[in-house]
């Protein structure tokens, strides 16, 4: 049996696009329905949203056939999570909160085998090898795996051009919200201080030769991301669509004012 080939991370190579979902649901059926809507990929969210191994797995099982690819977001840099998250079958992780270069090369090496890493080996246990049916699995394993470093500190911003400079790091998602936050503008990624810093962010990673990603379920937000670089953009929240939705269905039938939208706290 062949490896798969990581679409996501091919699309990363070949500079082009791509479109995801934040999938916040923790529910492999509701993953499923999203698989099918077109998105190039779709965010399995495990740091904020009700997500563990055995959720984030029958997610992956359930978007196996689909051609949107997956793309899991790890709770922290723990290796032992990571190396489960692998097993499991996802490769391409997203890690939160990367803050330097010395924290980006122990990610890289919690996702290799050694003698380039130490993530450690489960043989026949192990999805992503297909029970051992994959040859060469262990020698041939990184060929598909793919790793995005978030960036959404002071210091992330401060240290972008050395964490993008890390070999095995192959793009870098700027977290808008954190970064407001951590800026001192919390709740307003619109501020001037924050937008020059995702700006100043996103011309540093594509200048050190890595792809740049960012949330942006705001329209106009996105285009000006892509203008400014960015290739892949999470457009859509899953849990804010549906929420939006069901506002506007029962607004068509009541005539009680319904309260103020306010945005989403993930944005």
């Amino acid at each position: 049996m062949k490896l798969s080939v990581n679409t996501f991370r091919a699309g990363l190579v070949e500079e082009r696009v791509q479109y995801g979902m934040w999938v916040g649901f923790a529910s492999g059926y509701a993953a499923e329905i999203e698989a099918g809507l077109g998105y190039d990929w779709l965010l399995i969210d495990g740091e904020h949203a009700p997500n563990n191994v055995a959720t984030i797995l029958a997610q992956l099982q359930a978007l196996a056939p689909y051609p949107s690819s997956p793309v899991v977001r790890c709770v922290n840099h723990d290796p032992a999570l990571i190396k489960q998250l692998l097993d499991i079958g996802a490769q391409t992780l997203m890690v939160p909160m990367v803050e330097t270069a010395e924290q980006a090369e122990a990610l890289v090496s919690a996702m290799r085998y050694p003698p380039h890493g130490r993530r450690g080996v489960g043989g026949g246990l192990v999805r992503a090898t297909r029970w051992d049916d994959i040859n060469d699995y262990l020698a041939i394993a990184h060929q598909e795996l793919c790793l995005i470093v978030q960036v959404e500190s002071a210091a992330g911003v401060e240290n972008a051009a050395a964490i993008a400079a890390v070999e095995g790091v192959d793009a870098v998602f700027i977290g808008p919200a954190d970064l407001s936050s951590a800026l001192g503008n919390p709740g307003n990624p619109g501020h001037p201080d924050v937008q020059q810093a995702i700006a100043s962010t996103i011309a540093t990673v594509k200048a050190a030769g890595k792809q740049v990603g960012i949330l942006a379920p705001q329209e106009d937000d996105a285009h000006r991301y892509i203008d400014l670089g960015c290739t892949f953009v999470a457009v859509a929240i899953d849990i804010s669509l549906l929420r939006q939705a069901a506002r506007e269905a029962l607004a068509r039938f009541s005539s009680g004012a319904l309260p103020p939208e306010t945005p989403s706290a993930l944005y």
